[in-house]
């Protein structure tokens, strides 16, 4: 039997979704940062603080719509913090493509690549996800894959710092960890997204 806590429109959750597609734009705005030549990072950078200012938008979208609506699809403190882990996955992202354009980085390592894959699976994922909180039953799998991007996206890390730490002086690897950081924080916003849609399973189960 599928689950379902409200009947009516969810407008909540489609801003929940267009929140998460900001995630998904704003990787693909920084995958070109990094392929780009320094001359057009100012830019693209432009390009992705929109993308951040829009995740602002609509994070105070979603607080409004819980003040003033009646009924919400979710409980508001549930709304609340998966618009919050949302709004700072993109806040930390577009702090990378800050880094990346005040450190004049021309090329970054491949596993810079390989963390922005990610990312970009844990939004695509978690766009689907959002649309679908008043509907339960499909959400345990999406839970489970962005759990696992994440402890994949945590070796990914381990393994990029190790090598920064072999093959680069000291500030190079400054420069690099500031970058190779913010990338994980992301993927860890993102697993607080899928964290707190399992509580929501687990509490409406």
């Amino acid at each position: 039997m599928k689950l379902r806590l409200f009947p009516q429109e969810p407008a909540g959750l489609i801003l929940l979704a267009q929140m998460a597609r900001q995630v998904v734009l704003a990787t693909g705005t920084l995958s070109e940062i990094l392929g780009a030549p320094a001359s057009e990072h100012a830019r693209l950078v432009e390009d992705m603080h929109n993308h951040e200012a829009k995740s602002a938008e609509l994070h105070f979208a979603l607080l409004t719509h819980m003040r003033t609506s009646f009924v919400n699809v979710l409980p508001r403190e549930d709304l609340y913090a998966l618009s919050r882990y949302l709004n700072e996955a993109m806040e930390k992202l577009d702090a990378a493509a800050e880094l990346v354009s005040l450190y004049k980085l021309d090329r970054l390592p491949r596993r810079a690549a390989d963390q922005l894959e990610i990312i970009s699976r844990q939004a695509e994922l978690t766009v689907d996800a959002m649309q679908k909180l008043n509907n339960l039953d499909d959400l345990e799998d999406y839970w489970i894959e962005v759990l696992r991007l994440a402890k994949r996206a945590e070796r990914t890390h381990r393994v990029w710092v190790a090598d920064m730490l072999n093959n680069m002086k000291s500030a190079q690897y400054a420069r690099n960890r500031d970058i190779a950081n913010q990338l994980v924080d992301v993927t860890k916003e993102m697993r607080k997204i899928a964290t707190q849609v399992g509580s929501i399973i687990v509490k409406e189960s």
